[in-house]
């Protein structure tokens, strides 16, 4: 009997170490699962920590993180960093060290002048040809680089002002728009005084390439070195209402035809065309330094006069119709390039230059 209990208490004392063992295992490994960060591709990948410092515009600052990237550790630091901010490294720089070092180079206004022109920007550079660069103003050889305190700082909040003093031959570029023409057409079938746009018009754009000399940051010449259109413009046409007496045309043997126009105000108006036959050169070399057209002009197969662009050369009482405006005649699509002493007798009249007497050709 004494064996047997004794067998007992050993079987019994097993059971309980054996319960204990396996107790310590499931314990130990389930604080294992909670002290080790569980990872996506791998298991129980433990969570680093470095010493990063800060240094924001100055001021100091170290902390303990897990951060595993710049732009991290300042999210997690509470660190609110504008696009116009500076932050080195950069902001997918990995944290892999103690001692790791992020500076924040915090943007504030400054003043950029080249000449007349002003810019404001914000920028965290301090480096002047730098700060030029942002602001898309180009540096050349022989400027200077003047940087003052603002006088105005109270009132503008920005502190320097980077001015740029041309000295020297610069080329500059220069964009300008090409203004579109109106073209009026008759229309028969709408109602005298009617309009409607046909085609919208859209202005054109020109680059122009200059030689600028300066002098202590004056403008004392500027030179054309070259011109491009990148577009060209597109005329706006217009459908004007006309009456059925306006499909009656100018003629030599008509010599003169009185119709009912429509203005470009959609006003009615009697009209007198005639026609003239003088050699029409010095009028079109006014006319290249007035309106920018060639000058040139040829004669059109029934005679009438036209420029390089096929407007019919008319001349008109220049207070009512400036010259270089289109106009709509009874021989088509016209130019005002000249004026006559019949425009101040009859303001509305149109004079046709044509080579109907001389037969020259010109």
């Amino acid at each position: 009997m004494r064996v047997s209990h004794k067998t007992d208490k050993i079987l019994f004392l097993a059971t309980i170490f054996l319960l204990a063992f396996v107790f310590g295992v499931t314990f130990a490994k389930n604080t294992l699962v909670n002290t080790y960060a569980e990872a996506e591709e791998g298991i129980y990948e433990e969570a680093e920590e470095h010493f990063v410092t800060f240094y924001d515009d100055g001021k100091k600052l170290t902390v303990k993180t897990t951060a595993k990237t710049v732009k991290e550790a300042l999210d997690k630091a509470g660190y609110k960093v504008a696009t116009t901010d500076k932050v080195e490294p950069a902001l997918d720089t990995k944290i892999d060290r103690d001692n790791f070092f992020i500076n924040i180079y915090r943007s504030r206004p400054a003043l950029v002048k080249v000449g007349l022109n002003e810019k404001y920007i914000m920028t965290a550079s301090s480096d002047p040809k730098t700060i030029l660069k942002e602001a898309g103003i180009t540096v050349y050889d022989g400027d200077e680089i003047r940087v003052v305190e603002n006088a105005y700082f109270l009132e503008t909040g920005v502190a320097m002002v980077y001015e740029v003093v041309r000295n020297g031959a610069n080329a500059i570029t220069v964009e300008t728009e090409i203004p579109f023409e109106i073209e009026e057409v008759n229309d028969y079938n709408l109602a005298p005084g009617q309009r409607e746009v046909r085609q919208l018009g859209e202005v054109g754009m020109k680059v122009s390439t200059y030689e600028v000399l300066y002098v202590d940051g004056e403008e004392v010449s500027r030179t054309l070195i070259s011109e491009n259109t990148v577009r060209e413009p597109v005329k706006k046409i217009v459908a004007v209402g006309a009456s059925r007496i306006g499909m009656q045309t100018l003629t030599a043997s008509r010599g003169a035809v009185i119709y009912t126009a429509t203005k470009a105000d959609g006003s009615m108006v009697e009209r007198k065309e005639t026609y003239y036959d003088l050699n029409m050169q010095r009028v079109m070399e006014n006319a290249a330094r007035l309106c920018g057209v060639a000058a040139s002009y040829s004669v059109r197969e029934d005679g009438v006069k036209v420029d390089a662009d096929g407007y019919v050369l008319v001349a008109a009482n220049l207070s009512k119709y400036p010259r270089c405006s289109v106009v709509q005649t009874s021989v088509g699509a016209g130019k005002v390039y000249d004026t006559g002493d019949f425009a101040s007798k009859n303001t509305e009249q149109f004079d046709i230059a044509t080579d109907w007497t001389n037969h020259n050709g010109r």
